[in-house]
């Protein structure tokens, strides 16, 4: 009897990796002439990014350059939740997050788009914030992966552990 071959589907950001698009997007912004004078700045703040400046076009140019350093290292931005450019005193403010993890309803629309679409024999089961696939072919396995890459999902999924 063949030994059953499984998969993880899950939502990870490399935190070293949005460290180093602020980074990056810091130093951009210290040395752009258009940002000169604007009190333009980007930063961490606990688990969140802050971004400001003295104009709501400013702040949303400062995300701009964000989302450009995100997509050079490879970090998906629908993992990125950003709220409107709010006032604060003179300044306006972006506060954005990076969601990690899927969530429940994100897994069992998943599970359900695998049981409906997928080959037969291949089983998923949600296990905290991620779904674990599994199947005796190897080949199913992979029409799962092509499957998954073929849908247009509002979340980020990346393929692990595969045995």
């Amino acid at each position: 009897m063949a030994s059953e071959s499984s998969f993880d589907i899950v939502n990870k950001v490399d935190r070293q990796e949005v460290d180093n698009a602020v980074n990056q997007a810091a130093k951009e912004i210290s040395q752009r002439f258009d940002f000169k004078n604007v009190d333009a700045q980007i930063k961490w703040s606990g688990e969140s990014i802050d971004m400001q400046a003295n104009t709501e076009e400013r702040v949303s140019a400062v995300l701009d350059v964000f989302k450009d350093k995100l997509v050079k290292r490879q970090i998906s931005l629908k993992g990125l939740d950003t709220d409107e450019p709010k006032l604060s005193g003179k300044i306006y403010k972006i506060t954005a997050t990076i969601d990690a993890g899927i969530t429940q309803e994100n897994a069992k629309k998943l599970s359900k788009l695998i049981r409906d679409e997928g080959p037969k024999g291949v089983k998923a089961q949600i296990q905290g914030e991620e779904l674990r696939v599994s199947s005796k072919s190897r080949d199913d396995l992979q029409a799962v992966q092509a499957l998954i890459k073929g849908q247009d999902l509002d979340f980020a999924v990346q393929f692990v552990n595969y045995r």
